[in-house]
């Protein structure tokens, strides 16, 4: 009885523990999504498919050996799930959604197909425009810039075009 009676307390610790983790993290989301509808009239982000990103990869069989998989980076795959469910992007883009329209601002969904691959100042789109993660580097007018500000300019402009193409 003894070991029940200890194991209901962990269970009831932990239950704790992950109810203020959770609590925590959507107060940081309350705050970030206040801080942005406060600052600005207009808010762009990239229509991520969140869903998409973090299902699981079949593993396809091994034809040279049986009850064998062929690698599919699945670790790296949890890990990736792992961060992606953490951040709570769904549940923060909700909160945004629904404080940006009780304060009349905008929040545009955009495409986010080569919003990080396109050259802010000339407008090429290559992959070689993005020699690593954190590099950005036009192979066609040399510009160079970190890749997460081009990336968020090039959301910031298809938002602003989605906003003029639809008016209210």
């Amino acid at each position: 009885k003894n070991r029940t009676n200890n194991h209901q307390r962990a269970v009831e610790r932990v239950a704790a523990l992950h109810g203020r983790v959770r609590r925590q993290r959507l107060d940081h989301a309350h705050k970030t999504a206040h801080a942005l509808v406060t600052e600005h009239d207009f808010i762009a982000h990239e229509d991520l498919k969140i869903r998409n990103m973090s299902k699981t990869v079949t593993p396809k069989p091994d034809p040279d050996k049986p009850c064998a998989f062929l690698p599919n980076g699945a670790a790296a795959k949890t890990g990736l799930n792992r961060s992606i469910a953490d951040a709570g992007w769904g549940v923060f883009l909700t909160i945004l959604h629904a404080k940006a329209e009780s304060a009349g601002r905008d929040v545009i969904a955009v495409d986010p197909r080569n919003t990080s691959r396109t050259c802010p100042e000339c407008g090429h789109v290559s992959a070689e425009n993005r020699p690593t993660q954190e590099k950005f580097h036009c192979i066609s007018c040399d510009h160079t810039a970190h890749a997460d500000v081009v990336g968020a300019t090039n959301v910031l402009r298809a938002g602003l075009v989605r906003r003029d193409a639809n008016p209210a």
